[in-house]
C-alpha cells in the first residue's frame, strides 16, 4: 500500500498501535522495517523527516483486519 501526504503521523502511529499482524515500511533501498515496534517507528520517522519526504511511503499488512484499518484511517485523516 503507497501513502501519500501522510500529515497525521502521530494518528498513523496509534493506529499502528492497533494493528495485531506485522506491519513494514519498505525503504527505498528494500529494507523493511517492522513499523510495530517502536524503535522502528523512530527509526523510519528520523529518515523520513531527515529525508523531508513523507508524501510517498510504501506499507504492507499481512493482517487482513489491520489493512482495514489503516485503509479507513487514511481515508479519514484525508477529509
Amino acid at each position: 500500500m503507497k501513502i501519500y501526504n501522510l500529515d497525521n503521523v502521530d494518528g498513523f502511529f496509534s493506529v499502528l498501535d492497533q494493528c495485531k499482524g506485522v506491519v513494514e515500511l519498505i525503504t527505498p533501498d528494500g529494507d523493511r522495517l517492522n513499523l510495530k515496534s517502536k524503535l522502528c517507528q523512530y527509526v523510519a520517522l528520523s529518515k523520513l523527516l531527515k529525508e523531508a519526504k513523507i508524501n510517498d511511503i510504501e506499507i504492507v499488512a499481512y493482517d487482513p483486519d489491520d489493512v482495514h484499518l489503516l485503509f479507513h484511517f487514511l481515508m479519514e485523516d484525508k477529509r
